[in-house]
């Protein structure tokens, strides 16, 4: 059975990982989810490693809420690069999926926009293990989690 590796930060402010492990849930079936939350997004990197080497895990969602500050965005630049090297070293996707504070006018559309990414991405680790072929077929259509797509040059 295939396993779907969910780590989250105790730092976001809404319950990403509750959303992305909801998804999964609504999208299929076939797998078993592992589930940690660590304290912020510098944590993620180790987290996400531990669910591939220890925990078995064919795909990890990294998600976190780096704050709109300077060094929280160097924070996440940090956290990012630390995923990159865990893929590299486990030859295992880990989807990133961060959600910066100054990205959206207010609280209520960072809300909706942290569910929303959470919620679409999962789907995409989905489809990184179940459908390919959904992947595939969206190659070069300008699509995005959170906001609107922004679409296909012609």
């Amino acid at each position: 059975m295939k396993r779907i590796g969910i780590v989250d930060t105790t730092f976001a402010r809404v319950d990403m990982g509750g959303y992305a492990s909801d998804e999964l849930k609504r999208t299929g079936t076939g797998f078993k989810i592992e589930r940690r939350t660590v304290p912020g997004v510098k944590d993620l990197p180790v987290a996400s490693k531990k669910l591939i080497e220890e925990d078995e895990c064919d795909v990890v969602l990294a998600l976190g809420m780096p704050g709109k500050e300077e060094i929280d965005k160097v924070c996440a630049h940090e956290a990012s690069t630390g995923l990159i090297q865990v893929q590299l070293l486990t030859n295992k996707h880990i989807i990133e999926v961060f959600v910066h504070e100054d990205e959206a006018k207010d609280e209520k559309q960072l809300a909706w926009l942290a569910e929303r990414r959470s919620r679409e991405h999962a789907v995409n680790a989905y489809d990184l293990l179940f459908r390919p072929e959904r992947l595939l077929k969206n190659a070069g259509r300008g699509l995005r989690q959170g906001y609107e797509d922004v679409g296909r040059i012609e």
